[in-house]
């Protein structure tokens, strides 16, 4: 059993014994460090194959996230983390390289939680990754997942940061569609396999109808990688982004790739997925 699979195993465990919103809960100050190493070639082709990364080249900007989930894992299922990792929903994703990265450089990657946010319909928390080289911070990123719960209120009881989803978000405006992707019934199974990420509500219906999902539905870093690897085309590095994730895209399904300027969503009909924004060098 993988590392990632330990942890699911450990999550479905723990997570009968956490109650989400409980009074003066605080989140554990542990750090998760994974020593710097060689990035492991086939893995790294597996993902860029399925994501649409070209397999020479940078590394992609979505991969050290990759490379860190387990220790997020690891610290979500932890006995002292306060939210249970079964039913968490994964928010928004933030990610910033500040130079870019190689297939050979070897990363040194931190992973901790950084916050806990009333939200409108439950409690997000924040974990962070960064990337060092030679000690200098080279690349992070910052995740919300949000727990939900009832909260007894429509708005939260204190300033949430700009990154949060405290507010019901306004309809995105349609971009202009930019490619059409079909995406097949193993595609989680496929990312699952090249990512290490096997949660079951992204492999069989069978599983995903487990957790509460009529089918089972496409990761949402695979979602991101996607788009990045569309938009990489475009002159200028991919400096960061920022990807809010909307709506589950279930599987098979076709989905739209749309772009304007910095912008970027996909749509599958007239249900937004996922919409985003990024910046690049210059």
């Amino acid at each position: 059993m993988t590392g990632l699979s330990l942890s699911l195993a450990r999550g479905a465990v723990t997570s009968p014994f956490k109650r989400a919103g409980r009074p003066g809960a605080a989140l554990p100050a542990d750090r998760e460090v994974i020593p710097s190493g060689r990035i492991a070639p086939g893995p790294l082709a597996a993902y860029s194959r399925v994501c649409g990364f070209a397999e020479s080249g940078p590394l992609p900007l979505t991969y050290p996230h990759v490379m860190g989930f387990p220790a997020t894992m690891r610290l979500m299922t932890a006995r002292g983390f306060p939210l249970p990792v079964l039913g968490l929903v994964h928010t928004w994703i933030e990610i910033t390289a500040h130079r870019a990265l190689h297939p050979t450089d070897e990363l040194e990657l931190t992973v901790y939680a950084d916050g806990l946010t009333p939200h409108r319909r439950g409690t997000e928390v924040t974990m962070v990754t960064e990337a060092r080289l030679a000690g200098a911070l080279v690349w992070e990123s910052r995740s919300g997942y949000l727990s939900r719960h009832a909260t007894g209120t429509t708005t939260p009881t204190s300033a949430p940061p700009a990154s949060s989803l405290a507010s019901p978000p306004a309809s995105p405006p349609e971009l202009p569609a930019a490619a059409e992707w079909r995406l097949p019934a193993d595609l989680g199974r496929r990312y699952g396999a090249a990512s290490g990420d096997r949660n079951p509500i992204h492999l069989h219906p069978v599983t995903a109808r487990l957790f509460g999902f009529p089918r089972h539905i496409a990761h949402g870093m695979w979602t991101v990688a996607r788009c990045l690897a569309e938009a990489g085309t475009g002159p200028g590095r991919i400096r960061s982004v920022r990807a809010d994730f909307k709506a589950p895209v279930p599987l098979p399904s076709t989905v739209t790739y749309a772009a304007e300027g910095a912008a970027f969503q996909v749509r599958g009909g007239s249900r937004v997925h996922l919409t985003g924004s990024l910046t690049r060098e210059g």
